[in-house]
């Protein structure tokens, strides 16, 4: 949920139109409207002196996703790899300034678009963005577990919701390898919960804050999830200054996980937590004690 979201359903000033949209659809939800994708390409790895490969992956529903593998850069060999998840708005090249640090830093990172994205075929909906998040880990171990290397999810924002369902269900089924860690920036506890309350905050939407968040499922509320992570390690970043998710979504987050868990309080807008290098190095610290599951 990035620059993009001022014209998003998750701004206080929801439009009409976008109202009027969720009660014809009340019966069948309106969670497409968390997602505001495009096609523009707004920079590549290489554009950053990153080496990358352009990955695209099938899915069962007939999608074409595209991603970007970003290998480590560094002489010695890769730490783990970073499985990232963006938020809302764009697509992965407006995003990739919050990854691209981690190649030269020892880690490969590997982040994909959602159906609807970039270079991703379809339209964006929850349940095919859960399908799409799945289909890219899995990927991911199939290629990378035989180098027996960590695998870190980090998803911001809406990434982090998308990462919270994901990762609970890879823990209850018990999906081997096992994440060594789950990472959430600037994450929403609910869908539900966030879009009620950004309902209520203005007096055009606000009488219609209870019904309209009736459309949007409750079978993925992240403060209802994260629990099952466990005992996957997890690590909450949130920033108080967090003008879009406010800083209470991290708490109630956090309040909900299980141990191990750890708590990271930020001072910067909305998932810029990495221009700080202090978060970077808090990050860091954080996979390289969660090396092994």
């Amino acid at each position: 949920m990035e620059s993009r979201f001022t014209r998003l359903f998750l701004n206080t000033r929801f439009s009409i139109t976008a109202l009027l949209v969720c009660s014809v659809l009340l019966q069948s939800g309106c969670s497409n409207l968390f997602f505001y994708p495009d096609k523009v390409t707004y920079i590549t790895p290489d554009r950053l002196n990153l080496l990358y490969e352009d990955v695209y992956l099938e899915t069962l529903d007939g999608e074409t996703l595209h991603g970007w593998w970003l290998p480590a850069m560094t002489a010695e060999p890769a730490k783990g790899t970073v499985y990232f998840l963006h938020g809302n708005a764009q697509n992965i090249s407006a995003h990739l300034l919050n990854a691209a640090w981690l190649p030269k830093r020892g880690y490969n990172v590997f982040a994909i678009d959602y159906r609807g994205y970039g270079q991703s075929t379809g339209s964006p909906d929850l349940e095919g963005a859960l399908h799409d998040v799945e289909v890219g880990l899995r990927w991911l171990v199939d290629r990378d577990h035989r180098h027996d290397r960590p695998v870190h999810l980090l998803g911001q924002s809406l990434g982090g919701a998308l990462g919270i369902a994901l990762a609970s269900k890879w823990s209850e089924r018990d999906e081997k390898p096992r994440l060594n860690s789950v990472i959430l920036d600037g994450t929403f506890s609910g869908f539900r919960y966030i879009a009620r309350e950004k309902l209520d905050l203005a007096w055009l939407t606000w009488p219609f804050q209870i019904p309209l968040s009736w459309a949007i499922t409750n079978d993925y509320e992240g403060k209802d999830k994260i629990s099952k992570i466990s005992p996957v390690p997890v690590m909450i970043i949130h920033s108080v200054r967090d003008g879009i998710v406010p800083f209470k979504h991290g708490l109630k987050l956090y309040e909900a996980a299980k141990q191990p868990k750890e708590f990271l309080r930020t001072d910067t807008a909305h998932t810029a937590t990495f221009v700080i290098p202090a978060y970077r190095e808090a990050l860091l610290d954080f996979m390289d004690r969660h090396r092994h599951p």
